[in-house]
């Protein structure tokens, strides 16, 4: 029996998230995503502590089909304006146009409220159009890690 390449392909299941600060990073994802903290654990097997040695907490939070896997961990913030190899961004599709100028809203409104501690005090791109009229925008979430929210137009995935 063969089996075809897409039947073995992969599927996507989370981001992983390192915080320092788990509490402010579960409020601002509820928020501003509207994320639900699904489950949270505390006791870890030999492997994740040796992997991620100072591990306190991991929580799941989802909203939709999208999973963030939030863990605190001691560590310092990327800094955006060094090379390094890790995750550039992540990015989210919206339906349409008008949720980027609500969801860059939505992050401004939160920054300004104080409620939240940000590990850059960078603000959100503009909402820009390429193209082939794809728009989007780039704003760092509460960890310092970048975000993409983009429309795509038409039949474009």
């Amino acid at each position: 029996m063969t089996v075809s390449p897409s039947a073995l392909a992969p599927r996507f299941h989370h981001v992983g998230v390192q915080t320092n600060d788990l509490d402010n990073s579960v409020r601002w994802y509820s928020e501003f995503l509207g994320c639900e903290q699904v489950w949270v654990l505390d006791r870890f097997s030999e492997l994740t502590r040796s992997r991620l040695p100072g591990i306190r907490t991991l929580t799941e939070m989802v909203v939709g089909e999208v999973r963030i896997h939030l863990f605190e961990r001691p560590g310092q913030a990327a800094d955006p304006g060094q090379s390094a190899v890790q995750f550039q961004h992540f990015c989210f599709r919206v339906h349409d146009p008008d949720e980027l100028v609500t969801t860059r809203q939505r992050w401004i409104d939160l920054y300004k409220s104080g409620r939240f501690w940000f590990a850059l005090d960078e603000q959100p791109t503009d909402i820009v159009v390429d193209d082939d009229g794809i728009q989007s925008f780039y704003a760092y979430e509460v960890n310092g890690l970048e975000l993409e929210f983009t429309y795509l137009p038409g039949d474009q995935s």
